[in-house]
């Protein structure tokens, strides 16, 4: 127990920083880009699809589309072009911008 504590002080919960990135207004981004069409997202009581992948738990995965460890780097590249990183995926390349990806990125790193 000491130690889950000690873990904890060290804010080893904590989700990862993305340079450059907003958590808040990459929710607003995922929400205005329509990403539940395809993904359940916790705390969006819009209507979700379940083409891609649950995002519940996105920030503690090991991994990016099962490639890549899940890194805000890494997220960042798969987010540029996911079929780059996974080529059998159906997710594109959403129509943003780096600063938007990096808002996006933040968001997700958050859902824990």
């Amino acid at each position: 127990m000491a130690a889950a504590l000690l873990l904890m002080a060290c804010g080893e919960d904590a989700p990862p920083r993305v340079a450059g990135g907003d958590a808040a207004e990459g929710r607003r981004i995922l929400a205005a880009q329509g990403c539940t069409a395809c993904h359940v997202v916790p705390g969006f009581g819009l209507p979700q699809g379940h083409a891609g992948p649950s995002l519940n738990g996105f920030g503690r995965r090991g991994y990016v589309a099962g490639v890549l460890p899940n890194t805000p780097d890494n997220l960042l590249r798969f987010l540029r072009d996911p079929a780059a990183i996974a080529p059998r995926t159906a997710m594109p390349a959403p129509p943003l911008d780096e600063a938007e990806l990096r808002h996006l990125a933040a968001f997700l790193v958050t859902l824990r």
